[in-house]
């Protein structure tokens, strides 16, 4: 397509909020993986409804901010000093590092399901930089890359990873990423997957938790799939049934699988409609333990931490899981940045005391503030069973996977919170939402009390920029400031909103721009 005729198209686009891609009828032979690569083959931009589109958009921006952060961490540092800048001339190798740099400070954008941007926008950005692609091509990359990674995760979710552990998800995007701008064929797709999914990762929580190994959480999987998808157009291929057969990926990565997730919907149901995107650094649930402790922060103004009788978070099961896992790695200034991510007090100390949350506070001198974890040392985590139940009513991360489950899902439910759980969430079975009204309530309450006898109490359901009514209609802006919160040029940020306007060249500066300056 060329740009002029992209151009046109967006346009149309905008005025068509209900556009839908023709769906192939379903032939008995057909595997889910069959399906998702010939719907990702031919997926093209008068297919994706309009909504769809900006959120891509915003989702690149928010991404690009995540990168840019990693960067900027002396970690990140490293790891360019290791394998390059992202801003290279191999496009495989720039894929992954643009992943790592994206991935371990916690900032990357999620949905239903997976970590997604590590590689949904790692790739295709480095693919269309050196393709010399144009802005709506980059996005069509994108959102391919979306859906063909979500669902993928999606059919595993009730498993033993979830999170940034399931990596698995970045095999499946990296692949229809990159094959997407490729403008690669069906049968590419169909032996890339099979052969990315011959060998999926497995990370142990000892090195993602204790070592700087987390930096490869994604970067290992990316170029696991840039491997794939050499091989696969050498002639090589993979086992169109390595999803769902007995001997395949479900077998090994879910405890109740789900391989009717993989195709379900196609063209209607778009999984990028889940986005949620991070506007703090950090784990599950600290998000809204973070928003409430900057408007506890605004309200009480500096805090000392001898003025702080006791810190009170209440969140789900979800936040408390890592809260804990995190916690025995936590012991100050020195503690593994992998577990320091996952943690809860240290974020939420810090809020209170400066008034807000950013990747600087991962590192010196911020990080060996004495202040900080003096009064982080003064707050716990406890159980808010309503926090639970909203959770898995909504889509992300578990609700929509529960819900296909149906009474399958109750050994899982009882493995992650007992009998209290499955009494809690009562019934629940499939239903056809199309996602344009998706939430992740993955809630939380602070309450701060003061030495004084003061009590200060904030509460927040849906985090501030994760899936909802106010991020469907604010995620613009939200990024924006997130990108320019990072050192971002407002060359950038400000034409974003023109991304799927952009010819080849002007998309090629504007990646210089947001990585070069």
């Amino acid at each position: 397509m060329t740009a002029v005729l992209g151009e046109s198209v967006a346009r149309a686009l905008c005025d068509d909020w209900g556009s839908t891609a023709p769906r192939r009828p379903r032939r008995p032979t057909d595997t889910p993986l069959r399906e998702l690569s010939q719907w990702a083959a031919t997926l093209r931009p008068e297919h994706i409804p309009c909504r769809v589109l900006k959120l891509a958009a915003s989702q690149v921006l928010s991404q690009a901010a995540s990168i840019r952060a990693g960067l900027q961490h002396p970690l990140g540092r490293r790891l360019v000093a290791a394998f390059g800048h992202p801003m290279q001339r191999d496009p495989r190798t720039a894929a992954g590092v643009f992943a790592a740099l994206g991935s371990w400070l916690n900032l990357d954008d999620t949905a239903y399901a997976g970590h997604l941007s590590n590689s949904t926008v790692a790739v295709p950005l480095a693919f269309a930089y050196t393709r010399r692609l144009d802005g709506l091509s980059l996005l069509t990359a994108v959102v391919a890359a979306n859906e063909c990674a979500a669902r993928i995760t999606a059919s595993a979710t009730l498993g033993p990873l979830r999170g940034q552990s399931a990596v698995h998800t970045h095999l499946a995007g990296a692949v229809a990423g990159r094959l997407h701008c490729d403008r690669a064929p069906a049968a590419l797709f169909e032996n890339a997957f099979g052969l990315a999914f011959a060998m999926p990762n497995w990370p142990l929580m000892r090195a993602f938790l204790a070592s700087d190994a987390r930096l490869f959480n994604t970067f290992t999987p990316v170029r696991t799939a840039m491997d794939a998808c050499d091989a696969a157009y050498a002639g090589l291929r993979g086992a169109p049934d390595i999803v769902e057969h007995e001997d395949g990926f479900l077998a090994r990565f879910a405890t109740v699988p789900l391989p009717q997730a993989v195709a379900k919907g196609l063209g209607r149901r778009w999984h990028t409609d889940t986005l949620s995107f991070k506007m703090h650094p950090g784990g599950p649930g600290i998000d809204a333990a973070v928003d409430c402790a900057a408007e506890i922060h605004r309200e009480l103004g500096g805090l000392r931490p001898e003025d702080v009788a006791e810190v009170v978070v209440e969140a789900s099961l979800y936040t408390l899981f890592a809260g804990e896992r995190a916690a025995r790695y936590v012991n100050g200034p020195g503690s593994p940045l992998g577990a320091l991510v996952l943690d809860v007090p240290y974020p939420v100390a810090t809020t209170l005391l400066t008034g807000e949350f950013t990747v600087d506070d991962f590192s010196s001198p911020h990080l060996d503030d004495p202040a900080r974890w003096a009064l982080a040392r003064r707050v716990r985590l406890e159980h808010d069973t309503e926090m639970t139940r909203e959770l898995f009513l909504s889509d992300a991360p578990f609700g929509e996977a529960v819900r296909e489950a149906g009474d399958r899902a109750v050994p899982w439910l009882r493995g992650f919170g007992g009998d209290e759980l499955v009494d809690l969430l009562g019934p629940l079975s499939a239903d056809d939402r199309d996602f344009s009204r998706a939430a992740k309530a993955t809630g939380a309450r602070v309450t701060v009390r003061l030495t004084d006898g003061r009590t200060v109490s904030r509460t927040r359901l849906i985090p501030v920029g994760a899936a909802g009514p106010e991020t469907r209609v604010r995620h613009a802006d939200l990024v924006r400031e997130k990108f320019l919160s990072v050192g971002g040029p407002h060359e950038v940020s400000d034409s974003v909103d023109r991304l799927h306007r952009m010819r080849p060249g002007a998309l090629r500066r504007w990646i210089e721009a947001a990585f070069l300056d």
